[in-house]
């Protein structure tokens, strides 16, 4: 029995999305490190890598410190690649790092969140904040955050 034209195209098909799937690969990873506190702030380092097929023009995080009750002690936004004043565009491969600087007010946190809320990539293209970022943990004590927002157009 000779099989037909069309399941040897799903075959094809379904072997090339398991093996190419673009998605996989195209990402910002964030690498989170230790938290340091600094007087009445805590600065959170992150080291970024960009695994997108082109450059980020910008990108948005935001961390939240919490403490044992799961309440939010300090936190902030900022553009970790790009924006105002930090800089320029994250070219395809490359890495940097961003030290995170939140207000504490001198009350004691045992965890942090961070999450990205915004990707711009080259050209006008926005990545969706969700899929497109891998979080990494580089201290024990670090919780991951995804945001659940889905980027505006």
């Amino acid at each position: 029995m000779k099989p037909n034209k069309s399941g040897i195209t799903v075959i094809i098909l379904s072997f090339l999305a398991v093996v190419y799937n673009p998605a996989a690969s195209a990402q910002l990873t964030v690498t989170v490190s230790e938290v340091k506190v600094v007087g009445q702030k805590a600065v959170v380092p992150l080291a970024l890598k960009n695994g997108f097929t082109e450059k980020i023009e910008s990108a948005r995080g935001a961390v939240f410190l919490l403490d044992a009750e799961g309440k939010v002690v300090g936190q902030a936004a900022r553009w970790i690649i790009g924006g105002d004043t930090n800089g320029g565009a994250l070219a395809v491969g490359a890495t940097n790092s961003f030290q995170f600087v939140v207000p504490t007010g001198g009350k004691p946190f045992v965890t942090n969140r961070f999450t990205i809320t915004r990707i711009n990539l080259a050209n006008g293209k926005i990545a969706n904040p969700v899929s497109d970022v891998r979080i990494l943990s580089g201290h024990s004590t670090v919780s991951i955050s995804r945001s659940s927002s889905k980027p505006s157009e």
